[in-house]
Parts: structure tokens; C-alpha cells; sequence
């Protein structure tokens, strides 16, 4: 439902326009350095206000609840919360009559009996990556310093070069996905639970967690499946596991090898268009033209590498905290 992980566990909870949205992380070790400053970098690279994102802006402070003193991690559940400040409600009450095509509002609406809150897309919105990114840096402090996880943005509307992706949007007056990849460098070899808990798997699963996520590939990806054997396969130089090509992006049978761990996920165009749409009136009951008013994120591909690297650290920590607990030798 709302919470991920087995030793390191995250739950979050709130809503976009709700008083405030925010995650609670048990399994924490005791004893690591944290305070309010830790969390700004990265809290900073989700912000809006670059070109092709959300007007909306918030301040994002992070409000540590419990979980720490004098400024370092006391082993009981972290708690953490960023006040909504910049909400415009009123620009949601027409979708009530209106769910936006490609949004959550209709399956909402039905799987909650119109309880939900739908302003600003409620729990589903992608307010909430906030809690990912905050569960990121710690996270990313339980991996060490000697684990590196990097996220790039890789195309957007189908272009290597962001700034033209996002000049094609602006003319087509229309929204734009893209695709960003991860690499995580430093891993050691063993990280990996088979079958279900698989270094893919786990990180598929804290992945499509994060909106407008639609697809996952790793190494060479989709495009294995036009490789021969020969060229797939990644010849092994030492016995430090080092590889001559890395198309199985540093994960052989669910576990790690020793080499970066790569993938990269494929990001929808954003659902709440400028465009103007065709969709059921639920008042009416008939199909009606009908446009999205608000602030949202041209391309939310541009927002999404901080998000990436804290999943994909909370997913690698979880597995590291596992395999720590376990009778295997580490090596």
C-alpha cells in the first residue's frame, strides 16, 4: 500500500493540497550524522521553477518529528514533514465533473466512493516524491560514501538534447515524457535476494512508485532481445568480477556483480495537458471537450533524477541491510 521495504521501511502519507505530505522511515541504524541541512541539495533538484515545470513553488523544508537527537539518528522511527503552503484549490473543482484523461482521478473516485481528496490529485499526486527524496538522502547515508548513485536526464520528447524536447513541447503547446537513466557505481558483489527480491525486482517495485513512471529496463534493456548470445553476453576480465561490456547493466540473476548497476525508465508525457481534450462529463454523462486548468509540470521527465537516485538508494539500502543480517559471508 503506502510503505516499502523489509529492514529499511518507508511509509508515506498526505495529500497535494492537503495541511501537509510526509514519511515515516523505520529500521534506521542509531548514530548517523542528520540534521535539516542534509536534506536541502537534493531537496533543492526536485524544486520547480525551471523552465517546462510547475509555477507552484514551496519552500520544501524538511521538519524532522522524531527519530533524531542532537542531531544524529536515535535507531527509532524517523518522521519527517513538509507543510503545503502554495495551494489553488479552486483549479481542481471543475474535475470532478471532468477526470482527466490519463490521471487517477476516475479509478480514485471508484475505488474510494468519492472520498478521496482530489485536489491536486490528492495522495496520488507527485507532491509526494518529496517523501521518496527525503528517504533518499538518508538512505543514500546508510550506502556510503563509497556507493555513488547518479541519475541523468537522457532525452526528452524523444531528443538527447532537453532544451529542443522541450521547444517542440512549448510550440505543440502540449506536454512531453522522456527518459532518465540511474547508475549506481561502488556496489559490492552479492547484493540480491532471488527470486522475489531480486536486485531488479526490488528496484522495479520502489521505481513504479514514483507518477508517470511506465517502463524499466536495465543494461542493455529491450534491446537484448535483438542481441545474439555472443553479443550479449559480458565476457569477465578478473576476479573482481570487472566486465569487457555491461549489457547485464551489473545484475546477473538477481544479484549484483560488481559492476555499475544501470537502468533507465521511460517517463509519460504529463497527463494535465494545456491541450484541449475529449472526456466524460460524469454530471452530463456524455463525452465533452473540456481543458486543464492549474499549474503543472510541462515535462515531468525534468524532475525526476533526484527521485530516481532515492528509490534506487532506498531499494540498494533495504538489500544492503538484508544481506548484512544474513549467514553468508560478506566479502
Amino acid at each position: 500500500m503506502n510503505s516499502f521495504g523489509r529492514l529499511f521501511r518507508v511509509n508515506v502519507f498526505g495529500e497535494s493540497h492537503g495541511a501537509s505530505v510526509g514519511v515515516n522511515i523505520d529500521g534506521v541504524p542509531a548514530g548517523i550524522p542528520l540534521k535539516q541541512e542534509d536534506f536541502l541539495p537534493d531537496l533543492d533538484r526536485r524544486k520547480a521553477g525551471a523552465k517546462g515545470t510547475t509555477p507552484r513553488k514551496e519552500d520544501d523544508l524538511p521538519y524532522i518529528k522524531s527519530g533524531v537527537f542532537n542531531d544524529h539518528t536515535t535507531g527509532a522511527p524517523i518522521t519527517i514533514l513538509f507543510e503545503n503552503n502554495n495551494t489553488r484549490s479552486t483549479d481542481y473543482e471543475k474535475l470532478r465533473e471532468f477526470p482527466r484523461p490519463g490521471h487517477a482521478d476516475f479509478v480514485a473516485t471508484h475505488k474510494y466512493g468519492g472520498f478521496e481528496d482530489y485536489r491536486g490529485g490528492g495522495h496520488f499526486s507527485g507532491r509526494l516524491t518529496l517523501n521518496l527524496v527525503a528517504a533518499g538522502v538518508i538512505a543514500k547515508k546508510i550506502l556510503g560514501d563509497s556507493i555513488k548513485v547518479t541519475a541523468t536526464l537522457k532525452e526528452v520528447a524523444g531528443l538527447p538534447d532537453a532544451e529542443k524536447g522541450l521547444e517542440a513541447a512549448i510550440a505543440a503547446k502540449d506536454s512531453v515524457g522522456g527518459i532518465v537513466e540511474c547508475v549506481v557505481e561502488g556496489l559490492p558483489i552479492g547484493l540480491g535476494e532471488p527470486f522475489f527480491d531480486s536486485v531488479e525486482s526490488t528496484i522495479a517495485h520502489a521505481v513504479f512508485a514514483i507518477p508517470a513512471i511506465k517502463g524499466i529496463e536495465f543494461g542493455a534493456g529491450f534491446a537484448a532481445a535483438k542481441m545474439k548470445g555472443i553479443e550479449h553476453n559480458d565476457a569477465i576480465l578478473d576476479a573482481s568480477g570487472k566486465t569487457a561490456t555491461n549489457n547485464a547493466g551489473g545484475v546477473v540473476g538477481g544479484i549484483t556483480n560488481g559492476n555499475p548497476l544501470v537502468f533507465r525508465v521511460a517517463v509519460k508525457p504529463t497527463s494535465s495537458t494545456p491541450k484541449e481534450q475529449h472526456t466524460l462529463n460524469i454530471k452530463s454523462g456524455q463525452v465533452e471537450a473540456f481543458s486543464v486548468k492549474g499549474r503543472h509540470d510541462l515535462c515531468i521527465a525534468l524532475r525526476v533524477p533526484v527521485v530516481l537516485e532515492a528509490v534506487a538508494a532506498m531499494a540498494l539500502a533495504d538489500l544492503m541491510m538484508i544481506e548484512q543480517r544474513s549467514p553468508r559471508i560478506w566479502k
